[in-house]
């Protein structure tokens, strides 16, 4: 199953294809008893996919035979025993994609020429995604950080071994210290190549990064670093090769710390914006701001969710099942943001209770 969404991910996710493109959610749950229900359900949400197919006249058998394969191979991937809050299931002739949402979706089947993305992409921005990198003198780890976990990122360059041919530890040994180790031209060069392995991935996946290391290594990457140098360092060694829950557990101290200090910036910036009349507070008034492209900054209580019905003039509050109800407004507000460069934070259930639990700051 898939975790990780990159812009180029993304990009090849919205993408037109040859009708019918499937989209299959469901909430999923990750500790019992809930998740008795999942596997169930699942198969349920699946079966009526293929309903749906049958049903659909615009859908010729070959393309229906085809596409029901690829959601039986999609279904036989899923591993109920991993799961998080919710699950999508993209099918389209030759292709299918498994994802784990950490944040809940409405059961849904969408036929259509693209991909429903806006639940992954809402979770995704939900989860704040960070990167660990964790430094050694002959290792180097990329983290893949979210809402409660790290998980070893395997690509770009990483994980970075140093070649052992190159690496004296006897003349280390000579020399006296373990410090001495961070001073030798080999050792440098090897650092400063994860430098700049990291600079790329931060092109492309720009997130908040933290590193950690030995005081010296750190004191190193700082002096002959470009992106590291401008990072949270963390002095605790070992976790190059450590497990993802050892890291977890040092790092997350941090995390929750830039949490709550991006908690308080936002507050202050809805704040000065109520002075500046550059304010928006409600679904309805955020929807409209939104889809005209007006939101910098957007801020979402974390387990926000709703369901409307658009009545010509404002959203108003809908059934789930409704004729016309937009089930997932709040993730259809986050990724259409997301779309318009908007900035999306994540906050706190109770942080924005006087706004109706989701407020921007707007362009103009």
């Amino acid at each position: 199953m898939e975790h990780a969404l990159s812009p180029a991910t993304l990009a090849e996710l919205r993408r037109p294809r040859p009708y019918p493109a499937v989209s299959v959610l469901t909430p999923t749950h990750r500790r019992r008893p809930d998740n008795a229900q999942d596997a169930v359900r699942l198969r349920n949400v699946v079966a009526e996919a293929k309903k749906q197919l049958e049903a659909d006249p615009a859908v010729t058998r070959e393309r229906r035979l085809d596409v029901v394969e690829q959601l039986d191979q999609a279904l036989a991937e899923v591993d109920l025993a991993h799961t998080e809050d919710g699950l999508a299931i993209f099918a389209a002739p030759g292709e299918h994609q498994v994802w784990t949402l950490a944040r809940s979706v409405p059961e849904r089947v969408v036929l259509s020429d693209t991909f429903l993305t806006r639940n992954l992409v809402a979770a995704h921005a939900a989860q704040r995604p960070f990167w660990v990198l964790s430094l050694s003198a002959d290792h180097v780890t990329l983290w893949n950080g979210g809402t409660d976990r790290v998980t070893q990122h395997h690509g770009d360059g990483f994980p970075m071994t140093r070649d052992r041919e190159n690496f004296d530890a006897e003349r280390q040994e000579r020399i006296g210290d373990q410090p001495s180790i961070f001073r030798d031209e080999d050792t440098r060069h090897f650092l400063r190549e994860a430098d700049s392995a990291m600079s790329a991935v931060l092109r492309e996946r720009p997130r908040t990064l933290y590193v950690t290391g030995e005081t010296a290594a750190l004191s190193l990457v700082d002096e002959i670093g470009t992106v590291t140098k401008d990072a949270e360092h963390l002095s605790h060694g070992g976790l190059a090769q450590a497990t993802p829950e050892a890291v977890w557990q040092a790092i997350r101290p941090l995390v929750d710390a830039h949490d709550r200090k991006t908690a308080d910036g936002v507050a202050e910036e809805l704040e000065n914006a109520r002075g500046r009349k550059e304010f928006a507070a409600g679904l309805d008034e955020l929807w409209r701001s939104a889809t005209e492209g007006r939101v910098r900054l957007l801020a979402v209580e974390e387990n926000y969710r709703a369901t409307v019905r658009d009545d010509g003039d404002h959203l108003v509050p809908a059934e789930s099942g409704d004729l016309d109800a937009r089930e997932d407004i709040v993730d259809e507000i986050v990724e259409q943001c997301l779309e318009t460069g908007a900035e999306v934070r994540f906050l706190a259930d109770g942080a924005l209770t006087d706004a109706d639990r989701i407020a921007g700051v707007l362009r103009y």
